[in-house]
């Protein structure tokens, strides 16, 4: 069986954290509830869209289930149609990935976005790259760190769990590569850091993208 190599999305090949920041700030904004510092996403994503929204309301705030379900919507909208304003490829990712693809291994991507919005950016962002999946979240399907997509993508494209990784920048992407019985890789330049990598089970933390290239070679 081949190897693969899964990585996460956001804070992982693409910094996406400023074009998600403003779109939840606008929403918020426009149901008259108070804004973030940009950074501060930084804590929230990663658990895909509907935990992201209710980590950025007031901890004081009791909001109805159909109200908050209109907030979500107003901020999916916003970020759907502002994908790609400030968003871009972490240094060195467009490279490395190209250098990857060469190699005798398949490429895929599983985020927590929702899956029309993760295609769309990997489609904009990497039009050359030959990924095998492209998954985000969907309906009725558990997120990571459920293994559960992540173990259906493998063995779709006929790869060994035991052979493959997974690389991310959070706790939540290093606890789906133990969940799924993988090498989890973490990254350092996104959105967590190394402390919280290192702590959820990291086994090898890369500090700049070039050094993906040694986990194949």
């Amino acid at each position: 069986m081949q190897t693969a190599l899964v990585f996460d999305l956001d804070g992982t090949v693409l910094n996406t954290l400023d074009d998600i920041g403003s779109a939840c700030n606008a929403a918020l904004n426009a149901f008259g509830l108070p804004e973030h510092p940009l950074k501060a996403y930084e804590q929230m994503v990663g658990n895909g869209f509907y935990i992201l929204v209710k980590r950025a309301l007031p901890e004081d705030l009791t909001m109805p289930e159909e109200r908050f379900l209109q907030l979500l919507a107003t901020a999916k909208d916003a970020y759907s149609q502002n994908l790609c304003v400030h968003t871009q490829p972490y240094p060195g990712i467009p490279e490395a990935l190209a250098h990857l693809s060469q190699k005798n291994v398949s490429l895929c991507v599983l985020s927590n976005k929702p899956e029309p919005m993760t295609q769309a950016l990997i489609a904009h962002y990497f039009p050359s790259i030959p990924f095998a999946r492209v998954y985000g979240g969907k309906d009725n399907v558990p997120l990571k760190p459920d293994p559960t997509r992540l173990l259906d993508m493998l063995a779709e494209i006929g790869c060994d769990p035991q052979k493959s990784l997974f690389i991310g920048d959070s706790s939540v992407d290093m606890m789906t590569a133990h969940a799924a019985h993988m090498t989890a890789i973490g990254v350092a330049w996104g959105f967590r850091g190394a402390k919280e990598l290192l702590k959820h089970g990291a086994s090898r933390l890369l500090n700049c993208a070039y050094e993906l290239n040694d986990i194949v070679d």
